[in-house]
């Protein structure tokens, strides 16, 4: 078995990044980069911060803020819309599907509703990590902040932050 293995590798061409059979860089005796002491880090020893968990990501949404002033609600909707464009692969109906479970959870009876409002975070962080969706990590912190708060005017500042989402994204 590990003789195939082993003949495999061989016959394979190198890859891209210039490996040879062995996994080994560059040519013969090892040469990593013509860099003495062989180390393969490239570039990145500057940006080790960087390469560890996700990048810093913009700042959060403030939800007496949204609760308060609707050009804000309005701006970060953009934002969010914008963002998904740029980094997600997200399609409009899990983005309805998601909005569909806020309204419902909105219409629970008001000793359900917080309840309600922490399952919908278990699935928006169910969607969001299924689907590469982090552009949406920012409603998840906020929907955390809106259940702790357990206010009726929270809940429907995020509904309607999700309806102009949706909206936007069309």
């Amino acid at each position: 078995m590990a003789q195939e293995q082993e003949q495999r590798k061989e016959t394979r061409p190198p890859r891209e990044g210039g490996r040879g059979p062995g996994g080994e860089r560059g040519g013969p005796g090892g040469d990593r980069g013509g860099r003495p002491g062989g180390g393969d880090r490239g570039d990145r020893g500057e940006r080790r911060g960087f390469d560890r968990g996700r990048p810093e990501g913009p700042p959060e949404i403030e939800l007496e803020k949204l609760i308060s002033d609707s050009l804000y609600l309005d701006n970060q909707a953009h934002a969010v819309v914008s963002r998904m464009r740029d980094m997600d692969s997200g399609t409009k109906s899990q983005l309805r599907r998601l909005y569909g479970a806020v309204r419902r959870a909105i219409r629970a009876p008001e000793g359900e509703r917080q309840h309600e409002f922490v399952m919908l975070r278990a699935r928006l962080a169910y969607t969001i990590a299924r689907h590469g969706l982090r552009s949406l990590d920012q409603l998840e912190k906020l929907l955390l902040q809106v259940t702790r708060k357990n206010d009726i005017r929270g809940y429907e500042r995020f509904k309607d932050l999700f309806e102009a989402i949706v909206a936007y994204n069309e």
